[in-house]
């Protein structure tokens, strides 16, 4: 069972829109049992179509496409479908009819090019859309079937979730594919792998291991292949289990979950509060926090200490710890989250000041420099960091470095 994927726009190899569709088709059609191959993107040009689906026919079981379905000019994928496939356009009655309608809810007159989305190649199974006028296309030719949804993220995954998946899965149940996610923290790509080099020659060979690296945090992706008959999930629960006890101090959640996620559940159980006073974070921190539905009921607010002003007057750091010390130290941060705890009345808060660059750092203290610390009841705890020179990163990796610390606090690790 394989697919391919291909998404036709000029717009997404120009970088103007960013390509979601194919990651968000890649996990649905991988949840179904199918091995993406590959994934093309292409320009909306007659030539570049047809060769690309002459190349893919044949070599796949599925091929899914998306984008060039739009009213407009620009649009050709459906003419060009019509002319790969061999046939002719037809008037879709039940399309036109849903297409009538979307308009006059909208308040829009119909005009041709709202008709012609109705035209669809006469050898196609139409596939409805309830959310836009394109419909979407199923074909079949050289033992592959040919899917053409519209561009327009919510409209294509309507269409696979009404039509599409419920399909294959009838077509093609003869295998399972499940996935695990475990979250790390703490060590580096290369040191975890060291780490791992028993667990991962001990695997079984149904199952396969990646490492997944993102600003800090490296997601362990556990894949089991399987017969749906004999689902792998209880092999791949053994191996889970089996890396809590090779990496249990590394481990921070399972299947997508952040640090804002798993500190919210944290807060939540033990009916705690946190609060933030941030100055190379700007804030960044607060925001991942909030992010998180029902934060409101932990989350008491933030004090963005960006000047020393603001350290000095709001959050009670003397002036004489900072021109002793610096802004950024681990008694002007200390000071800093005992200070925002004491305002905001929480029992947690963290705080912190550092470097993001990319000037501003000395020799003792360089560009990627952060102190963080985490003040509680039972006292305030501060670390240090060294990172990088590239100003975005390390405000994401100052941030993530700052919840760690505040995680480990809340779980008393």
């Amino acid at each position: 069972m394989t697919a391919q994927i291909i998404t036709i726009g000029d717009e997404l190899l120009i970088g103007q829109t960013i390509d979601t569709n194919s990651a968000w088709i890649g996990a649905e059609l991988t949840k179904t049992g199918f091995d993406v191959t590959r994934r093309i993107s292409i320009h909306d040009l007659r030539d570049d179509i047809i060769d690309t689906l002459n190349e893919v026919s044949g070599r796949s079981d599925v091929i899914l496409i998306t984008g060039g379905l739009g009213p407009t000019s620009d649009d050709i994928t459906k003419q060009t479908l019509c002319e790969f496939f061999e046939t002719r356009f037809v008037t879709d009655y039940d399309v036109l009819e849903m297409i009538e309608g979307m308009m006059k809810r909208r308040g829009f007159p119909m005009n041709d090019n709202n008709r012609r989305q109705a035209e669809v190649p006469e050898s196609c199974r139409v596939l409805k859309n309830a959310t836009g006028t394109a419909p979407g296309m199923w074909f079949e030719k050289q033992g592959s079937i040919f899917i053409s949804m519209p561009g327009v993220p919510y409209e294509m995954k309507y269409i696979m979730q009404e039509h599409v998946l419920p399909e294959l899965n009838k077509r093609f149940s003869s295998r399972s594919i499940k996935l695990k996610n475990i979250m790390t923290y703490g060590a580096p790509e290369a040191l975890l792998a060291e780490l791992l080099t028993g667990f991962e020659a001990s695997l079984p060979g149904e199952i396969k291991l990646a490492y997944l690296p993102s600003s800090g945090i490296i997601k362990l992706r556990l894949t089991a292949k399987g017969d749906k008959t004999n689902l792998p999930d209880e092999m791949l629960q053994q191996q889970v289990e089996k890396l809590y006890r090779t990496i249990p101090e590394l481990i921070i959640a399972e299947d997508e979950e952040n640090f804002e996620t798993v500190i919210g559940k944290l807060l939540r159980e033990k009916g705690l509060s946190v609060c933030t006073s941030e100055s190379c974070t700007g804030g960044r921190i607060a925001h991942m926090l909030t992010s998180v539905p029902g934060s409101s009921a932990y989350y008491h607010g933030s004090v963005i200490a960006y000047d020393n002003k603001v350290k000095t007057s709001l959050l009670g750091v003397p002036q004489n710890v900072i021109d002793r010390y610096g802004a950024v130290s681990s008694e002007t941060v200390a000071l800093m989250a005992e200070g925002a705890r004491k305002i905001l009345q929480t029992d947690f808060s963290v705080a912190t000041s550092g470097i993001a660059g990319p000037d501003g750092g000395t020799e003792t203290k360089p560009v990627g420099t952060l102190w963080t610390a985490v003040s509680s009841a039972s006292g305030t705890i501060t670390q240090t960091y060294r990172f990088g020179t590239e100003r975005s990163v390390n405000i994401l990796r100052f941030s993530t470095a700052s919840l760690h610390l505040l995680w480990k606090q809340i779980s008393g690790l």
